[in-house]
């Protein structure tokens, strides 16, 4: 038969506390918080299969794993590079300078958490490097926390997919890893070169057909700025024998551009442009094939006298996604005394008409931000001007105000080559005797013995509006349009 003891209470004998107390349903192991119990043996059981092992409020516990969730050291703020340890959780305040936090080598379960203190990540970043080859979501690329109060929570499951973030204060702070690109150029006369102010970006330019080609980049940092500029319209001229009348400038041809943030330390436009500047394009690794739009040609005198075409359109520009549309052809006067005109044509920036009725519409096809504005519109001696990315292009004027030719809309300065260089700029309409004048790379308009010019390579400039000479002289062709440019900009390190 098996022995039993069957007792209520044991209590020690020097000061007869309870060591075991059974109370109701209740019982009690332990004397007190300053006298512990160990239970040694090769292997001990607590509670029953299908129990519950529950600590009491203010209890802590060592040795049985981690819960999924970290021991924040409030007491440790770090300020610069560290190593950290499995089941801690770090603040790092990077007021001073960006901050690399190094994980520990990876085994399965082990968690680490990093926050930023100061909210200033945004400003100088954190990084989470992993240790030797482990990977952090897969890749051997670096983790890196840029967004202000930023924080994340990493969990390593396995050598395939190393770290893995579980949990973050923001959307954007698990989708951080990322790499800068590594890049190349194609094509006769383009360029990649080191930006003048910054060592650690790179600057294609791209003034012919070509390839922009990512051989590497991943993330947020594989974001670029850029600058595409379609080619300018060609300028209008007259029809014979119009005497003294001419043609109106060319439109300028799209310009399109970021607003600089991506690679900062450049002037993408001036003020009222510059919030007319999109969000830098995000690429992936791959080749990206570049088109020049070319500048339309100028208009020569038409021989009949009662119609006329406008200028030739400049062709499009195209990176990727963005296509700046060719400026629109200048309008043409037809008639001895006015009797019409041609419309000038739409485009990126539209030609200036010489119906006085429907400008040469530009950002056409629409884009947003718009690619370009309006030509002038005036059926009266003088003749408009093309359209700008900055401006429409100025009406002529009558002949009893002088007949003088309108400008050209203005166009915009950018130095995200390093430089600021003026580009993107309307024709100058032909004019008595004053012939309107380009803008910011675009042609003169024309009046005898002046004839008109052409705009300025590879500034998308609209060409000058050509005229009819008087007395027999010859008749002056519209100048041509400028072609455009492409220019990509981005962090290499």
């Amino acid at each position: 038969m098996t022995s039993k003891i069957k007792v209520d209470n044991i209590n020690k004998v020097s000061d007869d506390s309870n060591i075991i107390k059974k109370c109701g349903t209740t019982t009690t192991i332990g004397s007190g918080a300053s006298n512990p119990i160990v239970v040694d043996g090769s292997a001990v059981t607590i509670g029953r299969c299908g129990g519950t092992v529950a600590l009491a409020s203010g209890a802590t516990q060592t040795g049985f794993g981690r819960t999924g969730t970290v021991d924040w050291q409030t007491g440790s703020i770090k300020t610069s590079t560290f190593t950290a340890t499995s089941g801690e959780g770090y603040f790092v305040n990077t007021t001073a300078g960006a901050v690399t936090v190094n994980l520990p080598a990876g085994v399965a379960g082990a968690i680490v958490a990093v926050a930023d203190y100061a909210n200033t990540a945004d400003t100088n970043k954190i990084t989470i490097a992993a240790n030797g080859s482990d990977k952090i979501q897969g890749s051997t690329t670096d983790f890196e926390i840029t967004v202000e109060g930023g924080s994340v929570t990493l969990v390593f499951v396995d050598s395939t997919q190393g770290w893995r973030p579980t949990d973050a204060s923001t959307a954007s702070s698990i989708t951080e890893l990322s790499a800068f690109i590594c890049g190349s150029v194609s094509g006769a006369c383009n360029t990649l070169t080191t930006a003048p102010c910054c060592s650690n970006v790179k600057i294609a330019t791209f003034l012919g057909p070509g390839t922009f080609t990512v051989n590497s980049g991943s993330g947020a940092k594989a974001k670029v700025d850029y600058l595409v500029i379609a080619g300018g319209g060609g300028g209008g001229s007259t029809a014979l024998p119009v005497s003294s009348h001419g043609g109106s400038g060319g439109g300028a041809g799209g310009y399109r551009f970021t607003d600089g943030t991506q690679t900062g330390s450049y002037t993408a436009a001036p003020s009222p442009l510059a919030p007319l500047g999109a969000s830098s394009l995000q690429l992936s690794p791959g080749a990206f094939p570049i088109t020049v739009g070319g500048g339309g040609a100028g208009l020569a005198a038409q021989a009949d006298p009662s119609t006329g075409t406008p200028g030739t359109n400049g062709a499009n520009s195209i990176f990727s996604t963005i296509t700046s549309t060719g400026g629109g052809g200048g309008g043409t006067r037809a008639c001895t005394p006015f009797c019409g005109g041609t419309n000038g044509s739409p485009g990126g920036s539209g030609g200036g008409s010489n119906t006085g009725s429907t400008p040469g519409l530009g950002n056409t096809p629409p884009v947003t931000p718009p690619q370009g504005n309006d030509g002038g519109n005036t059926g009266q001696r003088g003749s408009p001007g093309g359209g700008g990315i900055g401006g429409v292009g100025a009406n002529g004027e009558p002949s009893g105000a002088g007949g003088a030719g309108g400008n050209g809309g203005s166009g915009a300065s950018s130095s995200i080559t390093g430089s600021s260089v003026p580009r993107g700029g309307g024709g100058g309409g032909s004019g008595t005797p004053a012939p309107g004048s380009g803008q910011d790379g675009g042609g003169n308009g024309g009046y005898p013995p002046t004839n008109a010019t052409s705009a300025t390579i590879n500034t998308g400039g609209g060409g000058g509006g050509g005229t009819k000479a008087t007395s027999g002289s010859p008749s002056s062709t519209g100048g041509n349009g400028g072609s455009g440019i492409v220019v990509i900009r981005y962090k290499f390190q």
